[in-house]
């Protein structure tokens, strides 16, 4: 069977014998009929446990919208022209985008007009990455997080927050609060509230009692989410479901929505997981891309191995990540030293070294051999010469494929 496996802005294709196969997940292309013009609207005009947005910008003055960065799959282009068009139905012309970098690199004028659209482009009063200009503290949480925001999100009568939801191998979910925090927060903030992925409850798919979740849900409730809208994709970020409203009820419906599509369980671990970050932006570099090891880690054999093909077409992504990756081989090393003081990036290493000490793992990337060896990974290319040769040496290899990253547990 050939297989297409997203990679930068292309796919790579191989070819595995059907009895090799013993699963390949990734997500529907869709479960509606309507277009996505259509489940923008609907989602707009049924807004859960709120007004809808034109009814809660009728008295306001000015607004600003939470927008996802270049590093996330989120197609806001898609759906902002409908909510800068309620915003001026009820007279609102005075709104600027914010979009939520967390401790990501600053965007180029080029990406910020590409993520808004020209339409919404032309219309905001600015285009803000949110590391640029001061940070307010507006209070703690209850963990101790100092909740310092970017100051161009509090000057507005009306915050609303954009995004899609999606696993996140930490924080349960992306979207809802997460727009704030980590979002539109400073360094201090998003490391406060991180630190708190130390806890074996902050995991994929946890919402309930994952303290990093919590945390998150926090901040958003001290720092004020006026109206939430999130999307959900498919693997072609084609929209197939939107949720707006509250946070977070609206968010819990989307949640709710969310595993209903794409919960994922396997009965039986694999001898190897091909998986990818789903091309670009999630591959854009390995700071990004190391998520879909963490989604996949669960469902490989002990002594088995993940091949993640990811681009890393900007290396390594993050200058703290970089200087403790150079550590990656010694897991004992990195955990001691993140227990001490928890710092931003070398939680990312961590994640890599912990995976690393029980998994073997290959990387089909742009790295060159030297850097992928530095990296503790192996370098596989071509990765069909590769996949032949380990089936020819086990003619009874069981190999899954998760093109997307998607999460993926084993049934116990």
């Amino acid at each position: 069977m050939r297989i297409d496996i997203p990679y930068g802005r292309k796919h790579i294709t191989v070819d595995i014998p059907d009895k090799n196969i013993l699963d390949i997940i990734k997500k529907e292309k869709t479960k509606f009929s309507e277009d996505e013009q259509k489940i923008i609207l609907n989602a707009l005009r049924n807004p859960i446990a709120s007004k809808s947005l034109l009814e809660l910008s009728k008295d306001k003055r000015n607004a600003t919208i939470i927008v996802s960065d270049v590093t996330r799959p989120c197609p806001s282009y898609k759906f902002l022209p409908f909510i800068v068009d309620e915003l001026e139905t009820a007279g609102i012309y005075d709104f600027n985008i914010i979009f939520g970098l967390g401790i990501h690199r600053s965007q180029t004028d080029e990406e910020r007009r590409k993520l808004v659209g020209d339409y919404v482009a032309g219309k905001t009063r600015r285009l803000i990455d949110s590391n640029e200009g001061e940070f307010e503290l507006v209070g703690y949480t209850k963990a101790g997080t100092p909740i310092e925001v970017c100051e161009e999100a509090l000057k507005s009568d009306l915050l609303i927050a954009t995004a899609n939801i999606e696993y996140h191998y930490f924080a349960g979910y992306s979207g809802g609060a997460k727009s704030v925090i980590p979002g539109i927060c400073s360094r201090k903030t998003i490391e406060a509230n991180h630190r708190l992925m130390l806890d074996d409850k902050s995991v994929s798919g946890n919402f309930k009692n994952n303290p990093v979740r919590q945390d998150i849900e926090e901040a958003g409730q001290i720092v004020g989410i006026d109206f939430l809208f999130n999307v959900i994709t498919d693997d072609e970020k084609r929209i197939i479901s939107a949720v707006s409203g509250k946070n977070n009820e609206a968010h819990l419906r989307g949640i709710e929505l969310y595993n209903n599509l794409f919960k994922k369980i396997v009965d039986e671990k694999a001898d190897i997981v091909v998986t990818s970050p789903g091309g670009y932006p999630k591959d854009i570099n390995l700071y990004q891309a190391q998520k879909a090891l963490d989604n996949v880690k669960r469902i490989v054999k002990e002594n088995g191995e993940i091949i993640l093909v990811a681009s890393c077409e900007e290396g390594y992504g993050e200058r703290v990540f970089k200087e403790w990756m150079a550590d990656v081989q010694d897991y004992g090393k990195l955990n001691a030293r993140i227990r001490e003081k928890f710092v931003l990036g070398g939680h990312k290493a961590v994640a890599i070294s912990k995976l690393l000490s029980k998994t073997r793992v290959l990387l089909y990337s742009r790295f060159n051999q030297e850097e992928t060896e530095k990296l503790g990974f192996i370098k596989t290319a071509p990765l069909q010469s590769y996949l032949d040769k380990r089936i020819k040496a086990e003619p009874n290899l069981k190999i899954v494929l998760v093109p997307g990253g998607s999460f993926v547990q084993f049934r116990e």
